[in-house]
């Protein structure tokens, strides 16, 4: 139920065994640098989410240091958005971190089985996620990796709230990853649909790459599809970085305008033509799923409506003057 990360390396394999006070169960997920299990807490008989590392990231001195810090201010955020860490360590040279185990699916699965959503659910679940890195902002965590595999849709609680959204996989940052020299010449450490063009160009990030990443998880939400498709990685690369976003409204035109706008500025190229904050553009959105559909704005931008037809005329031209 957590996104296993970047793929390179090997991450271990123990189903069936004991593992730093955990019964490992059962594989739910796997990259090149770790695999998920779902797991028994032996000491207080829940069900958690494992996460291993490959083992060559724990013989890394940097990298261990960076993981064990981000994996600390990730657990003392308490957030009912954000998946709680209960655990993060290290046991026979493999680095671990425990979490809370969501039942349900991500929002990778979900638009695979679904399609694009309707723009009130798309909002409703950006917000929650919007909700989530802005807690994690306040803590000067940037997530740097925002994308459906790492958005958990659990069942919400009544029919106002349907589902109800975690965000996770903060304890292993790609910038973690890029700092040790995992990353090979020419290699991106990341999810192209979704990255920011600071990210790409190597420049400081902050909380508004998170909006960027967002706003991409939106468009797709939106239109079945992250808002840059190109036929190859530099090509996406270079899209990111140049190419004006498309407004969604061209793959769905029955959007409020106001949609386009939202996107647009959480897309902006430049991180301070952005929204200030994740929250910010989630609101704009929300206001917009709220607006008139295209189609009456449309017509009311083109000016007054038309004549009666001519077989209505008499009717109006008999009609007495004063009130009707």
């Amino acid at each position: 139920m957590t996104d296993p990360g970047p793929p390179a390396g090997r991450a271990p394999q123990l189903t069936g065994t004991r593992f730093a006070g955990y019964l490992v169960e059962e594989e739910i997920g796997r990259g090149g640098m770790a695999v998920v299990y779902r797991a028994r807490d032996l000491r207080l008989d829940r069900t958690v989410a494992l996460k291993l590392l490959a083992p060559q990231l724990a013989r890394n001195d940097t990298f261990r240091q960076r993981f064990t810090h981000e994996s600390k201010v990730a657990a003392a955020i308490d957030h009912p958005h954000i998946v709680p860490v209960f655990e993060a360590g290290e046991t026979d040279g493999i680095l671990y971190i425990a979490m809370r185990y969501v039942a349900g699916q991500d929002l990778r699965a979900l638009l695979d089985r679904t399609g694009p959503l309707p723009v009130e659910t798309a909002a409703r679940i950006a917000a929650q996620v919007a909700s989530a890195l802005d807690a994690a902002h306040a803590h000067d965590l940037v997530h740097r990796d925002v994308k459906p595999g790492n958005i958990l849709v659990a069942e919400g609680t009544d029919s106002e709230h349907p589902e109800h959204v975690y965000l996770t996989d903060f304890g292993l940052t790609k910038k973690s990853l890029s700092l040790t020299g995992f990353t090979s010449v020419g290699q991106f450490v990341g999810t192209l649909d979704y990255v920011a063009p600071e990210q790409i160009a190597g420049k400081p990030v902050d909380g508004r790459c998170d909006v960027y990443s967002l706003g991409c998880v939106v468009h797709e939400m939106l239109t079945g599809g992250p808002p840059f498709r190109r036929e190859d990685d530099m090509a996406l690369l270079w899209a990111h970085q140049y190419d004006p976003p498309p407004p969604p409204s061209e793959r769905r035109p029955d959007l409020p305008a106001a949609v386009d706008e939202a996107l647009a500025k959480a897309l902006a190229k430049q991180p301070g033509e952005r929204w200030g904050s994740c929250l910010e553009f989630t609101a704009a959105l929300r206001r917009a799923a709220a607006g008139a559909p295209r189609g009456p704005r449309e017509r009311t931008e083109q000016g007054p409506p038309p004549p009666p037809p001519r077989w209505a005329l008499p009717v109006f031209r008999g009609r007495p003057p004063g009130p009707a």
